[in-house]
């Protein structure tokens, strides 16, 4: 039988970017970012989707002292032992990792739900997360995980963290997108949420919602909105807010914006976020990054990558992400990761002070306005100079006006001469 196929999804969220340990207090940090990946079978169809980040705190016996080691997957992992199951047995997703470590999470399911059951060996003796062990030794623990069972063809979801101990270790999940048992390999619109988003969803009296009358449209699959859609817009635009994101004292995301969703499909609305209400999250990189603004139960991730051009490096807007909390137990959401907006040199911000309409998918779409991001190389907390959107770029425009006034005045000239000579030479005949 051919080994599982594996789709890493483009790199928000995907690959593990180990950053050196940093010593604190009796801790060994690490940092990374997070998993994202599909696991396919034989026909190409797909029977798990992960997407997390996950964070593991160990408390050991140092060589004086307790210690906690506390990190996250590294980037040199292998993927052996995961598979979409067979007949009596479900998906596993199997990750080994460092100096003897293993991770696996292997589900069941019933009539009407599944469940993941963990089981990690971790080896005290890997210098790299446990430098100073007094013990060297491979230790199991398990733990069950989501913590209660999740109805089939719906899709776990928990933004917040979301804690599973066992013994000396703390593993805390964020982020979280997972579904196993996938129906016809598609990840389902429909997700259970963990407890403590189901109690965070709720909507600040501030928010601005607009419900629409119920309509009749496409589903996500198609590739165009329906023609019937309504296009009903708030009286106003939303308030402008300014957005930063850190990483540990470091700011390395600043954003300016007012931000519009449109919905017209399983709960329509319009919403404006309220500044006021909006909290700015994300992570970054070298060569990725995420902003994440949540106002209330709803949450836009704006997913941004870097590419070669012939002559320099620049970033893009990659990817829109929305997700909005329908109910204590559902959230309907929408994505698009095949974008390329907001185009500029690294190193520059991006600025645009018109509105644009992103379409995410069919039914879901954001309006943007007085847009200025940098996502990347942010120096001493202040945007760089720059690169304006098309529309807004007057040194583009100018040039073009002016050539054509000056070739209509051409015109003009030649055409006033030809005439002024056909009646000379008319008079000559007539003499």
């Amino acid at each position: 039988m051919d080994p599982p196929r594996l789709r890493f999804r483009p790199p928000f969220f995907s690959g593990c970017l180990l950053l050196l340990p940093l010593l604190l207090n009796g801790l060994v940090v690490f940092q990374t970012y997070a998993v994202d990946l599909e696991v396919k079978d034989d026909a190409n169809m797909s029977c798990l989707f992960a997407k997390w980040m996950v964070k593991f705190s160990i408390s050991y016996e140092g060589t004086d002292e307790s210690k906690t080691s506390t990190f996250m997957l590294p980037e040199d992992l292998s993927y052996i032992g995961t598979s979409c199951g067979n007949a009596t047995s479900g998906p596993v997703l199997s990750i080994e990792f460092g100096d003897g470590n293993s991770w696996s999470i292997s589900f069941t399911k019933t009539k009407e739900t599944y469940q993941g059951a963990i089981t990690f060996v971790y080896n005290t003796g890997d210098l790299m997360f446990f430098p100073d062990a007094k013990r060297k030794e491979r230790i199991t623990v398990m733990a069950n995980f989501p913590a209660n069972p999740v109805p089939l063809n719906t899709a776990f979801s928990c933004d917040t963290e979301d804690t599973v101990k066992s013994g000396d270790v703390t593993q805390t999940f964020q982020s979280v997108t997972l579904q196993a048992f996938l129906q016809d390999g598609r990840l389902s619109s429909q997700k259970t949420l963990c407890d403590n988003d189901a109690t965070a969803s709720t909507v600040p009296a501030a928010s601005k919602s607009i419900p629409l009358a119920a309509t009749t449209g496409t589903s996500e699959s198609n590739a165009t909105e329906a023609p019937s859609s309504p296009t009903i817009q708030p009286e106003e635009k939303p308030a402008s807010g300014s957005y930063t994101v850190k990483s540990g004292p470091v700011t390395c995301i600043l954003a300016n914006m007012g931000l519009q969703l449109n919905v017209t499909q399983q709960t329509p609305m319009i919403s404006n976020f309220n500044p006021n209400n909006t909290v700015a999250s994300g992570n970054c990189g070298k060569t990725t990054a995420v902003l994440r603004l949540s106002d209330g139960n709803t949450k836009v991730d704006f997913l941004f990558a870097v590419k070669n051009s012939t002559s320099s490096e620049k970033f893009y807007l990659k990817g829109v992400d929305i997700t909005v909390a329908d109910s204590p137990n559902a959230t309907i959401s929408a994505s698009n990761h095949t974008l390329n907006n907001w185009e500029t040199t690294m190193g520059n911000s991006y600025l645009c002070r018109k509105e644009e309409s992103i379409l995410v998918s069919p039914g879901y779409k954001i309006n943007i306005f007085d847009l200025k991001i940098q996502p990347f190389e942010v120096e001493e907390g202040q945007f760089s100079a720059a690169g304006e959107c098309l529309q807004d770029d007057d040194t583009v425009l100018i040039p073009i006006v002016v050539g054509a006034a000056l070739a209509g005045l051409v015109v003009i000239i030649v055409t006033t001469y030809l005439i002024g000579r056909r009646k000379t030479y008319a008079g000559y005949q007539t003499l």
